[in-house]
Parts: structure tokens; sequence; C-alpha cells
């Protein structure tokens, strides 16, 4: 293997220990500590792990972690009290509900819903908007996450060509915006772009998070790359009834051409629960004036 490996392991330890440092300096001025909630509906058993971890290191970091669990067959109403109960309460400082979300219930609606000074997930058009135009804001998870990855690896943003497969508005266009505040050229790519292996080739750094597995092969891409990969894809393993996770970048490929790049798993994912905790952080500060 030819490139620098990017893990997120060591970056989200770093990112949570200094939160910590910074929430007992919220506490010694604020008199109180960042509260967590997070809002599950539904079993759906992926959603039920990401809940419990958050909550696991939410509590590490010294916050306040609740959650609130709802039935599958939740109607959006009842949801939406929900979101609105915890909107007004002071003791809140940051609101995440857990997707997918069921199918009756219309995911923007409930996200147009939460309090955007308490949109720990920074998806509140709101805070898209203040993002789109470089006004502090609360920013999307993963997007956050692979700019710290980029800086952590000596990457130089301001100036390289980026290419961010996927436009969606958990991860690709927040990663766009947060690479143009950067000062990168940028060229966002999805399933109608043509000629992808092109754009590929001349980018400086890539970051994929179009949700298909190994879709970006190592020659597509060159040797000056950084690639970050975000997908998260469970495929069929070795073994009769086994799966495995792959990234959206085969990484045996890839990993032989480019200059650096993220593992999957042990790579952005890490990083997002870790930015989920920076958010809160400063959600809280934010809503209490007061500075760390």
């Amino acid at each position: 293997m030819a490139a620098q490996l990017i893990e997120g392991k060591p970056i989200a330890l770093e990112i949570r220990a200094e939160v910590a440092r910074r929430v007992q300096a919220f506490k010694a001025k604020a008199g109180r500590v960042p509260g967590l909630t997070v809002v599950l509906v539904g079993e759906d058993p992926a959603s039920q792990v990401y809940v419990r971890n958050k909550g696991i290191l939410t509590r590490e970091a010294g916050m306040i972690s609740d959650e609130i669990r709802l039935p599958e067959q939740t109607s959006q109403a009842d949801l939406l009290n929900v979101v609105r109960r915890l909107n007004a309460d002071p003791a809140v400082d940051g609101i995440l509900v857990q997707m997918p979300l069921p199918r009756q219930i219309d995911t923007q609606t409930v996200i147009e819903a939460i309090d955007p000074a308490k949109d720990v997930d920074g998806l509140h058009p709101v805070n898209a908007g203040k993002l789109a135009q470089g006004i502090a804001a609360l920013t999307p998870c993963t997007p956050k996450g692979c700019v710290i990855m980029l800086e952590k690896a000596g990457v130089e943003i301001a100036g390289a060509n980026a290419l961010v497969i996927g436009r969606s508005i958990l991860v690709g266009r927040p990663m766009a915006a947060l690479l143009i505040g950067a000062s990168a050229t940028v060229t966002v790519a999805h399933s109608k772009s043509r000629a992808l292996p092109e754009l590929c080739k001349r980018a400086d750094i890539v970051v994929a998070a179009v949700g298909r597995p190994e879709m970006v092969r190592g020659e597509w891409l060159g040797r000056h790359a950084t690639v970050i990969d975000v997908g998260i894809n469970r495929v069929p393993g070795a073994e009769p009834g086994k799966t495995r996770l792959v990234g959206d970048v085969h990484f045996a490929s890839a990993s032989e051409v480019v200059r650096a790049i993220t593992p999957v798993p042990g790579g952005v994912g890490l990083m997002t629960t870790a930015c989920l905790l920076q958010n809160t952080l400063q959600a809280a500060c934010w809503r209490a004036g007061v500075e760390i």
C-alpha cells in the first residue's frame, strides 16, 4: 500500500478529549452542562446501535444525554409535538432526530420543525443557508469531520481541485460548501455526471459520498489525490451468510495509487459522532452567550 492511511480513531479521540475539557469550562461559566436529546422512531437495528453509541460518548464527554424512543407507527403530528416540546426545553441544547424515519413521516417537515439553534445535525434550511453564505452555523457532522481529516493529513485545501461525488443534504452539498469556504475549486458530481473517471483523475481531493459500493476505482485516481471515503455499504462476505463493510471507493486499488486515503471501516464514520459532540457544545455556548 503506497498511500498514507488517514484513520479516524486517533483524530476522533482527540476531538472528544478536547470537547470534554471545554465542557468543564462551559460548566464553570454557565453553571450547567450541555444537553443532547436524540429521538428514535421505530426499531431499525442500525439506528438503535448508533443512538446507543451516541449516548455513551455524550455522557463520556460530561454532557447530559437523553433518548426518546417512539414506536414505528408514530404519526408525523406526534413526532412534531415531541420536537416542539424539546425546542421549548431550556435544558436541551441539541436535538437529533435519528434517520431514517418511517415512511408515514416526511423527513423534511421534521427537519424544518427543529429550532435551528438546536439543530446539531446542521440540516435545517437556516443553517444550510448560513453555511452556503459563509456565516457561522451548526454544520452537518460528517462533512465537518471530513474537513478535519483533510487538515490533519496535511492537505492544503486552499487552491486545490476538489471533487465531491454525491449531492445529498447530509454530505454532498454541505461538503461542497465547506470546501468552497476553505478556498478550494469545487466540482460536484452525481449519477448524471458525464466522464466521472476523468473528473476524478484531475482532482487533488476526492470525497466519495454516493452510496455505491466500491464504485470509484484506483485507475480513476491520480497519484497526487487525497481520497475521503464517506460510503458505508454492506456487501456479501467471503463466507455464505456473512457480510462485510466497504466504502464507495475500491480501497485495494485506490490505496496503491493515491497520496492518502481513509479506510472503511475506521475512517470517516468515527468522526461523525465526535463532531456531533462539538456541535452540541457549540450550540450550548451560543444559546448561553458563553465563550470558552
